[in-house]
Parts: C-alpha cells; structure tokens; sequence
C-alpha cells in the first residue's frame, strides 16, 4: 500500500508540473493525447475512492495479479468509453482545470487509500478483493499510465523505479514467465504491455514469447 502512494503521488505530481503546451501532445495511449490520459487519470480516482467505500461479505475472489485480464486486441482509441474521456477532457479546456480536478480528487483517493484497512473486503466490477491487494493493483495502473504520460515528453520524471520493478514482477506472472534478464524494467513493460515493438535482437532474446506479446492489460 505505500508503494501505491509513491507511485501515485509521482504520477500525480508528473501531471501537475507539466506545461500548458505538454496537454496537446500525444500519450502511449492509443488515441488519446496528455490531456485524455490525464483525464482517465482522474476516473481513476474515482474508481479508487468508489471501490474503497464499497464494501464486501464474501471471500476474495481475486488478487493484485488475477485482478488484470489480458485483452486479444491493442486498444485503438475508437472503444465507446475511450472516445467519451476525449469528449470529457476538451470539455475542461484549460490544462489547469484538469490539473486542479486531478489534484483534489486524486489527493482524497490518496488519504483514502493511506486510511484503508488492507485486510477489508472490497468490491468493484464484480470481484471481490482485499483493499491490500486492490491498491497493489493499482501500482501497475499507476506505473504504466506513468509511461503512457512521458512517452513524448523526455523532459518529463519518469516513475519510481520501485514502482517499475514491481509492476515488472506482476506482468511476468501474469505471463506466467520472466522476461531477459538484459531487458531493463521500462522497456520489459514497454515491449511486454505492447507499448513499442521489440527490435530483432530482442526478439531473439525473447525466443518463444515474443510470439505471445503483447499483454493488453485491462
């Protein structure tokens, strides 16, 4: 659960020290620029404060890992809720707007997430989870829309490197293997999640799981 406020504080910070003209280019999402996935960033929140107030009775049915399927297809931008954050961020049309929603919901999703007992059973999307292993899950969630925001912003932090190793470790189990011991953690999450291609030689380090790339996580 600390490892969830570091990664999301970095995340949130990232969003908040950006300027202006950094909002009109485009992320690592497909479809979307800075300021749809700063958007998304804010339903996120949402989802964190909802799914920490949503209590359940009954035994865990997944974890931090199980939490995540993996998709057949590469999201394009063109799925119905990916096209309405599009509608919802030009709606805001100022970057500060959206900095400020960000930093007034994401700060309570953090204070949340700090007070949350993570032995309590929590609901969201029909599985029920410890809070302990749903804010473990959204490490990831945290660490890759991290990678999705300073894709074309070098000048950008990126995110902690406690949060790309442990979000590496979920991905090779959701794998169920480990990738190249050479293959640094941002790029095992770059080429892995399908974020950027391989080059031939990591193709050929990879061998037989390059044909399984990428995990589409959602």
């Amino acid at each position: 659960m600390d490892l969830f406020s570091r990664s999301w504080a970095a995340l949130r910070t990232a969003v908040a020290e950006l300027p202006d003209e950094d909002f009109a280019q485009p992320s690592g999402c497909a479809g979307w620029l800075v300021r749809d996935l700063a958007c998304h960033l804010i339903i996120d929140a949402q989802d964190v404060l909802i799914t920490l107030v949503t209590p359940a009775d009954t035994e865990p049915t997944r974890d931090s890992v199980t939490y995540w399927n993996v998709a057949d297809t590469p999201p394009t931008g063109d799925d119905p809720l990916d096209a309405l954050i599009v509608r919802l961020a030009a709606a805001y049309e100022e970057p500060r707007l959206l900095k400020f929603h960000l930093d007034d919901l994401g700060a309570a999703a953090g204070r949340a997430a700090e007070l949350a007992d993570p032995a309590l059973r929590v609901s969201t999307q029909d599985m029920v989870l410890t809070a302990g292993d749903y804010l473990s899950a959204y490490v990831l969630e945290w660490t890759l829309h991290h990678l999705d925001l300073v894709a074309h912003l070098p000048n950008a932090p990126g995110p902690p490197t406690e949060g790309l190793a442990r979000t590496r470790e979920m991905l090779e189990q959701i794998a169920g293997t480990a990738f190249p011991a050479s293959f640094s953690d941002k790029d095992a999450l770059l080429v892995g999640t399908g974020r950027r291609a391989p080059t031939s030689a990591e193709k050929a380090e990879l061998g037989e799981l390059a044909a399984r790339l990428p995990f589409v996580l959602g």
